[in-house]
């Protein structure tokens, strides 16, 4: 259905985490491609006709030979893929990053598909000598990849530039010599570099001064493929660092595309703090974001509204507007795959955690490692996607020890979270308890519940007591930062626990602090067995609805 113009657009346009936006338009439809880190599949490639209205349609690295991230640490894995076209075929290079702390191990690699919901190729393995990789089509035919590069030496810019290296299709390799195109800016800690010609210049874009509120994007340009490049004297393209008043914060590292008519666009990730004054924490972590933009007569690239700062509310295109269906509040795991919005971590290999078909009509999650695990997590989540939202789900559990828990989570990554689950308690009851962890990795502790507020539930022990048979409704309320939790046995009257626990720790900037966490919250359905017996838990249906923006 279109629908006339004109319209403006609403920022973010990919609302929770959705990082380090790469953007390919093909025809008349348009491809961002986002970071998933340690969430399974990898890569998120939303897809719109108008630059509006964005759908989720693929998970391109849903393989094992694609990627497989058993044991990453927290926040590693899939770093900023770059999406584009040529030849017939999307082109995706993407990192699978090892190592948190010290030298990064970041592997860089290259798969092709015809249709960005096909099958990818295996992959081919390009470099580890940084992160950020970009392949960029020269109009002579010629394939160059750019990437930072890591530099691990004691005294040196660990952001130690830019590298360039010519890339053979045909032979499926980098050939030729590395060469440092452009070591940054006084801002620095240069990374996420992408290529464009136009008008007899290279553009080089990159961000620059962490991917924190200090966040910049730099544009320069060059005669030559190989520099030296010359940065736009103007000053930085794209910041919110010197306004800490704005809605979209941090903002950077991204990319632009024209439509058909050549108007340009750039789309850049940001965050938006649940507190702008003083503790500044983003839930949802760094979203996709869009400026309208324009090229000057003199070949440098500036943003509409004047400025070099991000607007919340934007003119839209000269397209007609073409929406997608809503997703629906309630997903029913009837069919034999996980509904796109659905993740899990690390592993290709779901066997062991959780299966459509062992209980057809349920969502049957194995109980394995615990919350903090980097190896078998049984997590099924979704991401929040805005300040103010509802999640329930249905769960048949019947655990024989306190060693098995099963319930609903606000999950940022294994220092911080909040769990509602069931389990057994010593006196063989089985109980409702509440686990967080606020950003030690080394405390996971359990809030004790005192009183029966409104007669909501039997407490003893610091525990709610469940009838000992049956399935229960549990439920999260979250408001910006404070989260409640409460439970059902008809999913209608609903009781609500005598905690409000501090949301907010369920964030980029909790726990270690900005810059040491990259991903953002998701809520879904998890499953432990510590005795390591692998007891299922059965969800029969998850809700998630959105209450204002």
């Amino acid at each position: 259905m279109d629908i006339s113009v004109p319209t403006n657009i609403q920022n973010p346009i990919l609302p929770g985490f959705n990082p380090d936006p790469s953007i390919v338009r093909v025809d008349d439809d348009y491809y961002i491609a986002t970071s998933t880190f340690e969430w399974y599949p990898g890569v998120q490639i939303h897809h719109s006709k108008d630059l509006v209205n964005w759908r989720l349609v693929s998970h391109p690295l849903n393989r094992s030979d694609l990627l497989e991230m058993t044991g990453n640490p927290d926040s590693c894995g899939i770093w900023a893929p770059c999406l584009s076209y040529h030849d017939g075929l999307f082109h995706l290079v993407y990192t699978d990053v090892k190592r948190f702390d010290g030298i990064k191990d970041p592997h860089n690699y290259l798969t092709t598909c015809a249709t960005v919901d096909g099958e990818w190729s295996a992959p081919v393995y390009l470099n580890s000598s940084g992160f950020d990789p970009s392949l960029f089509h020269d109009d002579d035919g010629r394939k160059w990849l750019v990437n930072m590069v890591w530099d691990y030496r004691p005294n040196h810019n660990p952001f130690g530039g830019i590298f360039l290296q010519e890339y053979s299709a045909s032979e499926q390799k980098l050939i030729g010599p590395v060469t440092n195109i452009f070591r940054g800016t006084e801002m620095g800690l240069t990374e996420a570099p992408h290529l464009y010609k136009r008008n007899g210049y290279y553009y080089l874009l990159t961000a620059e001064g962490g991917t924190g509120y200090d966040h910049v994007m730099t544009m320069a340009r060059s005669r030559s493929l190989s520099g030296p490049y010359e940065v736009d004297p103007a000053g930085y393209l794209l910041t919110a660092k010197d306004n800490p008043e704005l809605e979209l914060q941090r903002a950077g590292h991204g990319d632009f595309v024209e439509t058909p008519d050549g108007e340009v666009y750039v789309v850049h990730l940001c965050g938006r703090p649940i507190n702008q004054t003083d503790m500044r924490r983003c839930p949802m972590g760094r979203e996709t974001g869009i400026q309208p933009a324009y090229w000057t007569d003199d070949g440098w690239l500036r943003l509409s509204n004047g400025g070099n700062q991000p607007d919340l509310t934007v003119a839209g295109p000269k397209i007609d507007l073409h929406p997608w269906p809503a997703t629906p509040v309630r997903t029913e795991f009837v069919e034999p795959t996980l509904p796109i919005d659905f993740q899990w971590l690390r592993t290709s290999f779901t066997e062991p955690l959780f299966s459509l078909q062992d209980r057809p009509g349920f969502l049957r999650l194995y109980g394995r490692e615990s919350l903090g695990s980097l190896f078998q997590q049984s997590i099924v989540a979704r991401r929040q996607q805005a300040f103010v939202f509802k999640a329930a789900t249905k769960i048949e559990f019947q655990p024989t020890s306190f060693l098995q828990l099963a319930g609903l989570v606000n999950y940022y990554n294994a220092h911080k979270y909040h769990y509602l689950y069931i389990t057994l308690n010593d006196h063989g009851q089985r109980v409702l308890a509440i686990m967080s962890c606020e950003g030690d990795p080394s405390q996971d502790f359990v809030f004790p519940l005192s009183g029966a507020e409104n007669g909501a539930a039997v407490v003893e022990n610091g525990e709610v007591v469940l009838p000992d048979q049956g399935a229960i409704y549990l439920q999260c309320s979250v408001n910006y930062g404070s989260l409640v939790y409460a439970w059902s046995q008809d999913g209608e009257n609903w009781q609500e626990l005598p905690l409000q626990l501090d949301y907010s720790v369920v964030s980029d900037e909790a726990g270690k602090g900005e810059g040491e966490s990259f991903t953002g919250a998701f809520v879904g359905m998890c499953c432990q067995d510590l005795a390591g017996s692998g007891l299922p838990a059965d969800f029969e249906f998850f809700d998630y609805q959105e209450f204002g923006e």
